[in-house]
């Protein structure tokens, strides 16, 4: 999967890729992600990218000029599957979404900033506007990280076991289970007898209903 993420700000974004996971998935060649800085298509000896609103208010705005260089560039050398654009009032990630999406081969994530950018680039270049909160960052490249990362860690091959994601909360409606390590007692607290009971099939009952049990105290609005 190849991940293309347009940023005025890239050195947000380089960190959180040499590390972990997502640098694994890299190194494995599973992911390639590729930083671009808008500013190398900007406008003047300025390196202007943002400007006033037309009709007066605050706060500058992302231009289509800068964003369509960048955009068209990267199309001239492959076929993207989705346009991304992080924004505040997209559709709210979720499970669901990133399961899709991770079955893509070739995406491109637009990092908005300041005020947002000019609407005709929403209007004729972005496939799928994202949000991951009813809450306002100063701009989109922390957003494009979680993102990356919940599609990422879906990908066949990046973790060490790929059955490991398939029970994560969300991914059949349910929270996750409770879940216990060594050692079975510690100061008098004991994990659950059936965890260590070694029947499988009784386990694994055991888990689907702690999971529903969860969701029904935690999220009831997941099992509508």
């Amino acid at each position: 999967m190849r991940i293309d993420i347009i940023t005025v700000v890239p050195d947000l974004l380089t960190s959180p890729f040499e590390a972990s996971i997502m640098k694994r998935s890299i190194e494995k060649g599973l992911v390639d992600i590729q930083l671009h800085n808008l500013r190398d298509y900007s406008l003047g000896n300025y390196n202007q990218v943002d400007d006033y609103q037309y009709g007066g208010g605050a706060g500058m705005v992302m231009m289509i000029e800068p964003i369509d260089k960048c955009i068209s560039a990267l199309k001239e050398q492959r076929d993207y599957d989705e346009v991304i654009y992080m924004t505040p009032d997209g559709k709210t990630l979720n499970q669901g979404m990133a399961n899709q999406i991770s079955t893509l081969e070739n995406i491109i994530i637009l990092c908005g900033h300041y005020k947002g950018v000019d609407q005709r680039v929403r209007d004729h270049f972005i496939t799928r506007e994202i949000s991951i909160g009813d809450y306002v960052l100063s701009g989109g490249e922390l957003g494009a990280l979680i993102l990356c990362d919940a599609i990422i860690r879906l990908i066949p091959g990046v973790l060490g076991n790929e059955t490991s994601a398939l029970t994560d909360s969300f991914q059949d409606n349910l929270l996750a289970p409770p879940i216990y390590t060594r050692p079975a007692e510690y100061k008098g607290w004991e994990v659950p007898e059936i965890l260590t009971s070694g029947n499988t099939p009784k386990i694994e009952e055991w888990r689907e209903d702690q999971a529903y049990k969860h969701t029904q105290e935690r999220r009831p609005d997941l099992l509508e």
